[in-house]
């Protein structure tokens, strides 16, 4: 077997050798696929960090201030402050910095990618929380992994977004990026809504549930997760349709091939948008939520190979189920 990559064709082990006028078509390779073939994605060495903290956790500034000590010591000046500080938000909208270190529990990443995202700016989180999907290190560890990050030891990961749009009788009424998934569901009402899904214009489904979520590979290990949704690769860029506690309707989850748009379509009165678990925003019966790849991605820092995601999975279900505080 002949897989091209780049300029360069790998012949299989135990592979009987082609005749050189057959042709070799190109292959399309996961980060782990990469890894096995020895091929690394770039060393990412940052030289204008900042260091943020979540104002949810107050231990949180406590580590920061220890993160911006250690990197002075290693001749690295990094302004620190709150993930709300609005000075620190505007210098990092307008591209002063080329790392955002985070410490904190998931919803921080969340709030980070949103602001990080159009600049491009990597993220790096430190997990104080309890589970930490997407964050990378730990509070004990991640003087070992800074240095390493110096060294030219870590990269870059690009994770999917999605582009969320509010229509309203063929009129905008808002727009979000999400990271995780874009979740109609019923309000204050104890009753389930009735949803519309379309596909590239075309219905889908029709469901009776507690709601509809639209999730990104990010977002499978969340809400999605929880409602039953099958985990999908970080490196994908599929779109995934999960219905919560559905009644009488379908109660299967959906993966979309990559670059199809989902609309969401309420045809009851109780139904409200929320969007990374932010606040809930109002519908009407036969608003319209489209929701597609956004043009922008989440930049994350990662270290070692990329199946570190599988490992990391892994370790987070064992730990969860077995209720182990962290």
């Amino acid at each position: 077997m002949r897989v091209s990559v780049g300029l360069r064709s790998i012949v299989g082990v135990g592979a009987q050798r082609e005749d050189p006028r057959s042709r070799s078509f190109p292959v399309l390779l996961s980060p782990y696929q990469r890894y096995n073939l020895f091929i690394m994605p770039d060393a990412f060495i940052p030289k204008r960090p900042v260091v943020m903290a979540y104002p949810k956790m107050p231990e949180a500034f406590t580590e920061v201030e220890a993160m911006a000590l250690f990197l002075k010591e290693m001749g690295i000046d990094a302004p620190l402050g709150w993930i709300y500080d609005e000075d620190l938000r505007k210098r990092v909208r307008a591209g002063e910095f080329d790392l955002l270190i985070i410490a904190g529990g998931d919803g921080s990443i969340l709030r980070a990618g949103h602001l990080c995202a159009p600049s491009r700016v990597p993220i790096l989180g430190v997990n104080l929380g309890r589970i930490g999907f997407l964050l990378q290190l730990e509070r004990n560890d991640w003087r070992e992994y800074f240095k390493k990050m110096f060294n030219g030891e870590a990269w870059i990961e690009n994770r999917m977004m999605l582009r969320a749009e509010h229509i309203r009788a063929g009129d905008p009424m808002g727009e979000w990026h999400a990271l995780n998934e874009v979740v109609v569901a019923r309000g204050q009402m104890l009753r389930p809504v009735r949803l519309t899904a379309l596909v590239d214009g075309r219905e889908l489904f029709s469901y009776v549930a507690d709601g509809l979520i639209a999730a990104t590979p990010t977002g499978s290990t969340a809400y999605a997760l929880a409602a039953g949704g099958p985990i999908l690769p970080p490196e994908l860029r599929n779109i995934l349709l999960v219905p919560i506690a559905p009644h009488l309707s379908v109660d299967r989850a959906v993966v979309l091939a990559e670059g199809s748009t989902v609309s969401i379509i309420p045809k009851s009165e109780n139904a409200v948008l929320s969007v990374d678990g932010q606040t809930p925003v109002g519908l009407m019966e036969d608003d319209r939520i489209d929701v597609r790849a956004a043009d922008i991605n989440a930049q994350f820092v990662r270290f070692g190979d990329p199946g570190y995601f599988y490992r990391n999975l892994t370790a987070h279900m064992n730990e969860n189920s077995l209720g182990m505080p962290r």
